[in-house]
């Protein structure tokens, strides 16, 4: 396993780019009562630079993620009783696929039959980029075999108890206590870059990998992983490759969560704060 250490940097950007140099991104997340974590995802995506960023999210909680922020666009998708998205959206999700240069799924959806449907139906779209977090990996988790059917070019972000559940649906064998040993074997078995998040993230492909070292226990709070998830896709739809993208979006995750912690506190911080400290955090990087 080669330890990565040097972080990677985004290219300069052309005096004549317009936006569509700089990806089309489309989150799908949300649902009624969560669409505050579609919004985070979306806003986080804008301020990591991404060029364009559409979010996909049920139709009932389409209202309020629109009102929250009104840089990126919204598409309406067809949502259960309960207000998650159903599996009658996965027609409306596939569309978009030649539309768009990345994808996330997951933040805030919930679980349910139909959303095993939608993220199913987006794994077996063949080299898309493809983020799945939070209830993305939950609905994941519940498909047998589904490395089998996976085409998409796919970054798996979990916390422990995700990686949990992910472990126990795929491998026989038991879970390591090594978290390294954890990431890595569950992105050799599934061919994807994998985010095994908390208190030093690791970042593998199963060939190589990164530890990272920058945030703190402010950070546990509710939208953190949100966060990240609109950092990561960006990244990607700026022409950086999964396994980079995923090592510069922890670096400059934890980064701004640092320099939010010295505005605020670790006690007092907050999603938001994340987002609203990622520009002073690229400023850093930078120099």
């Amino acid at each position: 396993m080669k330890l990565i250490e040097t972080i990677p940097k985004l290219k300069s950007r052309k005096a004549d780019a317009h936006k569509g140099d700089f990806g089309k991104v489309c989150i799908i997340a949300g649902s009624v009562g969560m669409s505050g974590a579609a919004a985070l995802a979306g806003r986080a995506a804008l301020r990591a630079g991404a060029g364009l960023v559409r979010v996909a999210t049920s139709q009932s909680a389409l209202p309020i993620v629109a009102s929250i922020e009104p840089s990126y666009t919204t598409v309406a998708l067809p949502e259960d009783n309960t207000g998650k998205i159903s599996s009658k959206a996965v027609s409306t999700i596939l569309n978009l696929t030649s539309d768009n240069d990345c994808f996330a799924f997951g933040p805030g959806v919930g679980v349910s039959k139909g959303l095993q449907s939608v993220v199913e139906s987006l794994i077996e779209q063949e080299n898309i980029p493809l983020l799945i977090d939070g209830d993305g990996l939950n609905n994941l988790s519940n498909i047998k075999d589904w490395p089998k059917k996976a085409k998409a070019k796919l970054i798996l972000t979990p916390h422990p108890g995700e990686m949990k559940r992910l472990w126990t649906g795929l491998l026989r064998e038991k879970q390591p206590a090594d978290r390294q040993q954890q990431a890595s074997k569950l992105a050799q078995h599934t061919k994807s870059v994998v985010v095994l998040k908390g208190a030093g993230t690791v970042v593998t492909d199963g060939g190589k990998v990164y530890i990272n070292k920058t945030g703190n226990p402010g950070m546990a709070t509710a939208g953190s992983g949100d966060v990240l998830t609109g950092i990561i896709t960006a990244l990607v739809g700026q022409g950086l490759d999964n396994f980079d993208a995923a090592v510069l979006g922890v670096y400059i995750h934890g980064l701004a969560g640092d320099i939010a912690a010295e505005k605020v506190g670790q006690i007092s911080l907050m999603a938001t704060d994340i987002i609203e400290s990622l520009p002073d955090a690229f400023l850093k990087d930078a120099l």
